[in-house]
């Protein structure tokens, strides 16, 4: 062991952690963290007051970086209103935008990765709160929880808070926790629970005020997304691929399927697939007037294994079959 000091900016580490820290990081790269007292502990905090839900002031979170990194897999959600965040979030391995956005959301399973700048020396501040599922067990919130796009946005945008939004969710965060540290009873639960779907109600309609206002770089992503599926129908390449998917074009737009999916609800009222099934009907419908492919010569130039799957698709939207539809050019 060096006798210089672990440098750690942004986060503070302590030497009685170091050995630990390296022996762990020799052995396991990653982190597997099953309780929220486990996070606790890795990071140097004390032990939850609540086994399954927690508020932790971000300023006191001391992550044990090695090499200038941490890694791990939670079994938790995560909820984070972060300020001065010096370090690069790798989410779903994707790069998780902290230079914008303040108020971020991890959901159980996934991969979360920092990396410190070590050129920028600041404190973090805010709130991180941790809710085990098991929480929200028995609750309507159980499974709603899953319905929130930003929890699936496996990641690339955190979301921007004005000061009057983020007092709005820094309320919200301390009157969970003034809960929690009550005196438990038969109704904590459900307040808790009732002030957690105010947060994401509240980030819903924070996220969708996001994409409005970002209305120049949206209609760029929207018009990429028009022409990578024009491209992929023009030079046939469901012959090869067979049938663009939602996360192929993702992919493609270097954005995750459901960041896709919400731009696309906000913005034409259809989700990603329902988008893709309309330009391949409205591909299908050019050829089928202007050409004499047969309908399987069609189906296999969208990518269709069987023709039978593109003529069922077809008559779903169209309420007509390919023959059907190319009678009335004839």
């Amino acid at each position: 062991m060096k006798n210089n000091p672990p440098v750690i900016i942004g986060w503070k580490i302590s030497w009685d952690r170091l050995y630990l820290i390296h022996y762990f990081s020799f052995m396991n790269k990653t982190f597997r963290l099953f309780s929220l007292a486990e996070f606790h502990s890795l990071c140097n905090l004390p032990q939850p007051e609540h086994p399954l839900i927690s508020l932790i002031d971000y300023s006191k979170v001391m992550y044990p970086f090695v090499e200038n990194q941490i890694s791990w897999i939670q079994d938790f959600y995560s909820i984070g209103l972060k300020r001065n965040v010096n370090g690069k979030f790798n989410y779903g391995q994707q790069v998780f935008d902290f230079n914008k956005g303040l108020l971020s959301f991890i959901s159980p399973l996934q991969f979360l990765k920092i990396e410190i700048n070590q050129a920028v020396v600041v404190q973090p501040s805010g709130w991180l709160l941790l809710v085990h599922p098991d929480f929200l067990w028995n609750t309507s919130l159980a499974k709603k929880i899953r319905s929130f796009d930003f929890f699936g946005y496996a990641a690339n945008e955190a979301l921007f808070l004005s000061e009057k939004e983020e007092m709005v969710i820094e309320q919200i965060l301390l009157a969970i926790e003034h809960e929690y540290q009550s005196t438990i009873d038969k109704f904590s639960q459900e307040l808790i629970v009732n002030q957690l779907e105010r947060l994401l109600i509240y980030a819903e309609r924070y996220y969708e005020r996001q994409f409005f206002t970002r209305k120049k770089s949206t209609y760029e992503l929207l018009e990429k997304f028009e022409d990578i599926l024009a491209s992929y129908f023009d030079k046939k390449e469901g012959l090869e691929k067979g049938v663009p998917t939602v996360a192929a074009v993702a992919e493609a737009l270097t954005i995750s399927p459901n960041y896709l999916g919400s731009l696309l609800r906000i913005h034409t009222r259809q989700n990603a697939q329902q988008h893709i099934q309309s330009k391949m009907i409205d591909y299908a419908k050019e050829r089928l007037s202007t050409t004499t492919l047969t309908v399987s010569e069609i189906a296999y130039e969208l990518g269709f294994e069987y023709p039978q799957s593109f003529s069922k698709l077809f008559r779903q939207k169209t309420t007509k079959t390919p023959l059907e539809f190319r009678k009335a050019f004839t």
